[in-house]
C-alpha cells in the first residue's frame, strides 16, 4: 500500500503509526502539543524513535467531546500538516471525520484520511477521499454498545462502510480497517474484539489497531492515562500475533521495541 512516498508492506510487518493530538483537551496529552513548536519536535522526536506515519488530529474524541466546526478543526491541524509536510520525510494521516476539514488536508499535503466514523457521519468524505485518490483508515463505531451478536454485527457494520467507500469510487486496496477499540463498544466488547481481532481478516482489508492508553487498559490495571505503557505493549503485541498491518500509539520507541521482539518470536528469526 502506498501512503504519500512510501511503500508498506500490507503483511508481514506491523508499522507504527505516531499520535500528533494538536488539542487541548485530549484524553491523555491534551494541551502538550497544540503549539506549532511543540507539535513540530515532538514528530522528530517520533521520527528518530522509529515512527513509520504520523497521526494528526485537530479534535478530542474521548468520551463526552466537545463537537468542534470545522473552521476551527482546519485552523488547528492546517499549519501543522504544511509543516510537517516541508520539514519532514514522513506520510501524514490526518484524523477527521469531515469532509471539508479533509478536504483541506488534502490540498495541504495530508497523505491518509483517517475516519473514526467509517464513512457514516459525513456523506462528503467517501466523495474526498476518492477524489484525492488517497488511501484511508475507516474505524467501526457506534452511537450506542448495544449488540445481540457483538462480532458478527461488528463485521456487518463494517461491511456497510465498505460499500459506501466502493459507491465513492475508493478503491479497496486503498483501505485500511480499524476494530474501533474505544468506541462504541463497552469494556468487555473492546477485550474480546482484541482477543479475536483476526476475525476482521475476511473483509480482505489491512487491520490497525489502536488502544494506546485507552480506557481499556485503564480499567484492566486501574491506573491513569500516563501509566498505561506496559498495557499498551500488551495490546501491541496482540497486533503483531493477529497480524495487524499497524498500531496507532503515543509512546513508539517502546511499542517499536515491542513489535520488534513479538515478530521475532512469532517468526522464529
Amino acid at each position: 500500500m502506498r501512503i504519500g512516498n512510501r511503500e508498506f508492506a500490507v503483511e508481514g510487518h506491523t508499522y507504527v503509526m505516531g499520535i500528533l493530538n494538536v488539542t487541548p483537551d485530549s484524553f491523555s496529552d491534551g494541551g502538550r502539543f497544540d503549539k506549532l513548536d511543540k507539535a513540530l519536535y515532538h514528530v522528530e522526536e517520533m521520527i528518530t524513535e522509529g515512527m513509520d506515519i504520523v497521526d494528526v488530529g485537530g479534535e478530542s474524541t474521548r468520551p463526552g467531546y466537545t463537537l468542534l466546526s470545522e473552521e476551527e478543526e482546519i485552523s488547528r491541524v492546517i499549519p501543522i500538516i504544511e509543516n510537517i509536510k516541508s520539514r519532514f520525510d514522513i506520510p501524514i494521516s490526518l484524523d477527521t471525520y469531515k469532509g471539508k476539514v479533509a478536504q483541506a488536508g488534502v490540498e495541504a499535503g495530508a497523505d491518509l484520511i483517517n475516519d473514526i466514523w467509517g464513512l457514516k457521519y459525513d456523506e462528503t468524505m467517501g466523495n474526498v477521499i476518492a477524489g484525492a485518490g488517497l488511501p484511508c483508515c475507516l474505524m467501526h463505531n457506534r452511537r450506542e454498545a448495544v449488540y445481540q451478536n457483538y462480532m458478527e454485527e461488528v463485521l456487518e457494520d463494517l461491511k456497510e462502510t465498505l460499500v459506501i467507500a466502493e459507491k465513492a469510487g475508493i478503491e479497496k486496496d486503498k483501505i485500511l480497517l480499524d476494530p474501533g477499540i474505544g468506541f462504541g463498544k463497552t469494556y468487555g466488547n473492546n477485550l474480546e474484539m482484541i482477543n479475536r481481532m483476526e476475525m476482521l481478516h475476511v473483509l480482505g482489508c489491512p487491520l490497525l489497531l489502536g488502544c494506546s492508553r485507552k480506557s481499556v487498559i485503564g480499567l484492566t490495571l486501574a491506573l491513569p492515562a500516563q501509566q498505561r505503557v506496559e498495557g499498551t505493549l500488551v495490546t501491541t503485541v496482540y497486533a503483531v500475533l493477529k497480524r495487524a498491518m499497524f498500531v496507532r500509539v503515543h509512546d513508539v520507541k517502546e511499542n517499536v521495541r515491542a513489535i520488534k521482539m513479538a515478530e521475532a518470536i512469532r517468526d522464529g528469526e
